[in-house]
Order: C-alpha cells, then sequence, then structure tokens
C-alpha cells in the first residue's frame, strides 16, 4: 500500500471524530523522496487546522489556531503533564495504530481544539514558547529553577 493510501485510511479512522466537531478533510501533498514515500493533508475548521503527514507510519501531526501552532506531543505534555495518559505517539507494527492512537487522544484530550475556546490550546502554545528559553536542566527540574 502507498503512503497516500494508508494515509487515506487512517483518514477513514480520525475522519468521524473530526467531522462531527465541523472540520473538513483536505489531501495534501504526496511524493517519493529519498526517505521514501510521504503524503499529507489536514483537517479545517475555519482558523484551526489539524495538519497529519504520513511515511511508513503516522508522524508528524500538528494543531493550529490562527497563526499559533504546537506539534501533537508537546500540546499533550503541555496540556496533560509529564507521564500522561495519551496514547500517541506510540511503537506500533502496524501503520494503522498511529491514526487509532491519535483519535484516542482526541476523543478524550482534545475538547478544547476541537469544539471549545482555544483557552488551553493558546495556554500551551506559551507554555511550549516559554521551555524553549529555559536550559534541559532547567526543564527537567519540577519548578523551572535550577537548584
Amino acid at each position: 500500500m502507498t503512503a497516500l493510501e494508508t494515509l487515506r485510511r487512517g483518514t477513514e479512522i480520525l475522519g468521524p471524530v473530526l467531522s462531527a466537531n465541523g472540520f473538513t478533510y483536505c489531501e495534501g501533498r504526496a511524493a517519493h523522496s529519498s526517505g521514501g514515500e510521504y503524503a499529507s493533508g489536514k483537517y479545517v475548521k475555519e482558523d484551526r487546522i489539524l495538519e497529519i503527514h504520513f511515511r511508513h507510519s503516522l508522524g508528524l501531526v500538528t494543531y493550529r489556531i490562527g497563526s499559533e501552532s504546537i506539534r501533537h506531543e508537546i500540546f499533550m505534555r503541555a496540556l496533560l503533564g509529564q507521564g500522561a495518559d495519551n496514547h500517541y505517539p506510540g511503537f506500533a507494527s502496524d501503520p494503522m495504530d498511529g491514526f487509532c492512537d491519535l483519535r484516542y487522544d482526541l476523543e478524550n484530550f482534545g475538547a478544547d481544539f476541537l469544539k471549545g475556546s482555544g483557552e488551553h490550546f493558546h495556554r500551551c502554545v506559551n507554555e511550549a514558547l516559554a521551555a524553549r528559553k529555559l536550559s534541559a536542566f532547567q526543564r527537567m527540574s519540577k519548578d523551572g529553577r535550577t537548584p
């Protein structure tokens, strides 16, 4: 199965959750590069976009509201904390598992992005931007200060 065919199958898993919340799927680019075949697409609702990329497995997942964006794993960490119960990204041998894991996260933790005010999304983006300014040691400590 090609990357585009796999991505299309994955949208059958994600589509019901996103379309129920007013998002429409737009197929993106599909091509072959030095890393192999890849395909992308996005779900769009007004100023909200969920971008997905596939190459061998579901890869980069990015949320956007207006001009702000955040990758899925950073969003989940900021939203839920370290060691949270989110499922994506995970490790699986079946490429469809990534889509199932992302669907789980959207259904269980994505309400603010899918249909809410975006308040939690904006807070997470701001936390991620602030964390970039900290040293690696500070990011590892609980309160962001060095001892």
